[in-house]
């Protein structure tokens, strides 16, 4: 039976709670969604037929301010997963302190199967169904899996079609034309990053001898993979939804000897891999390589291993056959709560995904308060306030982890589970 995403991030809040000794009444009120939006989107398609369809959202908890989280077009879009997404975005925004809440949207289609203008006509059609729930005030969406600035631009015009004024806080994610911010395009890999070289500096990692594998080669991932190069270490495998690749092997001379720690394998040319990809559609293929499925690039003998495409890759029945040291966690729950168990007792850190890949949403926390005030900042503006605000929330989970004896992600969920119980208590007078 598939994991059910939900009851895993359920399971993830009463473990928090019970270190924090949380009072049932608000332990109660974190373990449910505040709001729970289901629509029907009549789209007419090309050839004239009209399509319905399913759209969610899924308003979580906004004691700490308004809703936030992307939007997601997948064919395996589904009630769990979306409510699991908002209950994480909420821990998320909490864990890095910013003033948001937690929400996320989709829509059940294959987005791979419309034309560009039936991609629109859903955008629209989905702020049609939602314009009444949604706002700077209310619940800022994003992009997410399968969608994009372009879409996030159509969703805003829309939605000031239906106020009768422009509203560009209404979403973040957008081009820079219509109010985005610069340094949003990559700001969840660069956040991964800080966060990777901290935890790298306190398991005494050296990048040069560092071999790192990624599973998901889309925005975070490929971004990520690149400017990890571009810091010396070793990305020697990556992979998307059709296959993965690892790299050659390295040629020794008679006298040479590999270093203790370091990989067999060369490190992948990744600016060719990006190329690659966009040319083909895939990684997989790519010359001098080794094709694997993405299933045994989890099972790489690593360093650092990056699952940063779907939630539930790593898994109780696979978890004893993780060789890597440190697990960064830019996808959304890619580890289920069987699998941490046996992971911590391995002594593999898992560095958890409220934390490692908060950095898209602290720039969309810049790009919202950019559109308010109609005052927009450079990019290296927007990369120092990331890095300070991440480099500071690990800092803090990590002080956390060490003092109490558990792991990073009991510790992020601690810091996160207390501030919104916080203000959930003194809210309700509880």
């Amino acid at each position: 039976m598939p994991s059910n995403p939900f009851a895993n991030a359920t399971k993830q809040l009463e473990n928090a709670a019970r270190l924090l000794n949380l009072d049932d009444n608000v332990l109660e009120i974190l373990k449910n969604p505040k709001r729970i939006l289901e629509v029907s989107i009549p789209v007419k398609m090309d050839s004239g037929k009209v399509r319905v369809f399913k759209g969610y959202r899924v308003q979580y908890n906004d004691a700490l301010g308004p809703f936030k989280g992307g939007i997601r077009f997948h064919p395996k879009v589904n009630l769990s997963e979306v409510k699991a997404l908002s209950a994480w975005m909420t821990w998320k925004c909490a864990a890095v302190g910013l003033p948001f809440g937690g929400g996320k949207g989709g829509v059940i289609v294959d987005s791979s199967k419309l034309s560009n203008g039936e991609i629109e006509k859903l955008s629209r059609g989905y702020i049609q169904a939602m314009g009444d729930f949604i706002g700077p005030e209310k619940d800022i969406p994003a992009p997410d899996v399968y969608t994009n600035p372009q879409i996030m631009a159509w969703m805003m015009d829309e939605f000031s079609k239906i106020k009768g004024y422009n509203a560009p806080g209404v979403v973040t994610g957008k081009p820079l034309e219509v109010g985005g911010a610069r340094g949003r395009s990559f700001s969840t890999a660069q956040g991964g990053i800080y966060v990777l070289e901290k935890a790298a500096r306190k398991l005494k990692m050296n990048p040069r001898k560092t071999t790192v594998a990624i599973q998901g080669f889309g925005n975070a991932g490929s971004f990520m993979a690149e400017i990890l190069c571009a810091l010396g270490y070793n990305v020697v495998a990556v992979s998307d939804s059709k296959g993965g690749i690892i790299s050659s092997e390295k040629r020794k001379t008679k006298n040479e000897k590999l270093q203790s720690g370091n990989s067999k394998f060369n490190s992948l040319d990744i600016k060719s891999v990006i190329k690659f990809k966009k040319e083909t559609g895939s990684v997989a293929g790519f010359p001098e390589t080794k094709t694997i499925t993405n299933d045994q690039l989890l099972k790489l003998d690593v360093d650092v291993l990056i699952p940063a495409a779907l939630e539930n890759v790593i898994t109780e029945k696979n978890a004893s056959q993780i060789k890597a040291k440190l697990i960064i966690e830019l996808a959304n729950g890619p580890v289920t709560p069987e699998a941490d168990i046996k992971l911590e007792k391995r002594g593999v850190v898992v560095i958890p995904d409220i934390l490692a890949n908060a950095g898209g949403v602290i720039v969309s926390y810049f790009e919202w308060v950019q559109n308010l005030q109609n005052y927009y900042w450079d990019e290296n503006e927007n990369i120092g306030k990331l890095k300070k605000i991440i480099e500071n929330s690990f800092d803090e989970i990590w002080s956390k982890k060490e003092e109490l004896g558990i792991s990073a992600r009991l510790a992020a969920y601690a810091v996160a589970v207390e501030r919104v119980a916080k203000a959930e208590k003194m809210r309700r007078g509880l």
